[in-house]
């Protein structure tokens, strides 16, 4: 297997619903995207899949010297091989996927946070970084356009937190901020035991409304001469978005399940994107 059967490989067997956004892109920037979420994948996998903190630690270390050398012109990870003919086209450096790591890591060292804007630290390099790479390689041509990149990745990274609360719990982890659990008297134990109450709905719903205002700011912020080029991340917003609406159609039942759109789903919000422009 080479490396760019590596990486698509990888991507697809995500699930993701960014493999949907990536199916209409023209083939070089398509092989960009996946390999860059092929990356983005390996190191989130270090802390989902490996029980020890200490192992994982390890390994988080390991990719950080692995993108120092690949950008030396020594990969030798397959993913690394994969995205390293495209980081000069598309302006990928270093510190972005150093930031990734640096989210990841965050995982390992925090379980709680205290407030929100301690948060959107973590949602900034875990997904607001991706959004700016991601961006670049869909064809940014106005440098206006990070913000929204940002903005969105806040807006899509929140949308995935309130979907994995359950999950999350599991592992021991509140993403939820803790002043805003204390400000609807929902604790922390009714989460880990997977507990449901009007204060938990009330909190769930102060959340997405948050992720509903991410999603508008982020469309206004969008530059009108990048929006054509930018239409991958807008099937984003217009899955994940359609995501949270099925979220709170379901009550924020999110403890006990993992709520998803079907993959038929994902491909007819994507194509109505790419087809008609519109969410």
């Amino acid at each position: 297997m080479n490396p760019e059967q590596y990486v698509q490989q990888k991507a697809a067997a995500s699930g993701s619903s960014f493999y949907y956004a990536f199916l209409f892109m023209p083939r070089p920037r398509r092989a960009a995207i996946t390999a860059f979420y092929a990356f983005c994948r390996e190191v989130d996998d270090v802390v989902d899949e490996v029980s020890d903190p200490g192992v994982a630690r390890n390994k988080l270390a390991w990719w950080q010297g692995e993108v120092a050398q690949a950008f030396k012109g020594q990969a030798t990870h397959p993913v690394m091989q994969a995205l390293m003919p495209h980081t000069s086209s598309y302006q990928i450096e270093a510190r972005h996927l150093l930031a990734v790591i640096e989210g990841c890591q965050m995982d390992l060292d925090q379980t709680r946070y205290l407030d929100y804007p301690g948060l959107q630290r973590y949602c900034h390099l875990v997904a607001g970084v991706v959004g700016e790479v991601a961006a670049r390689i869909f064809g940014q041509t106005d440098p206006a356009t990070t913000q929204y990149a940002h903005r969105l990745g806040q807006a899509l990274q929140l949308t995935n937190i309130l979907r994995d609360v359950g999950e999350d719990a599991m592992r021991g982890r509140i993403y939820l901020p803790v002043n805003e659990l204390q400000q609807f008297d929902v604790k922390a134990h009714e989460i880990l035991k997977r507990e449901y109450s009007e204060r938990f709905t009330a909190l769930m719903r102060f959340q997405a409304e948050r992720a509903y205002r991410l999603y508008d700011e982020a469309l206004a912020l969008l530059p009108e001469a990048d929006r054509r080029a930018q239409k991958p991340g807008l099937m984003m917003a217009s899955i994940y978005r359609t995501l949270l609406r099925e979220i709170e159609h379901e009550d924020f039942r999110v403890l006990h399940q993992r709520i998803s759109l079907t993959p038929l789903r994902k491909f007819w919000l994507a194509w109505k994107m790419q087809a008609l422009g519109r969410m």
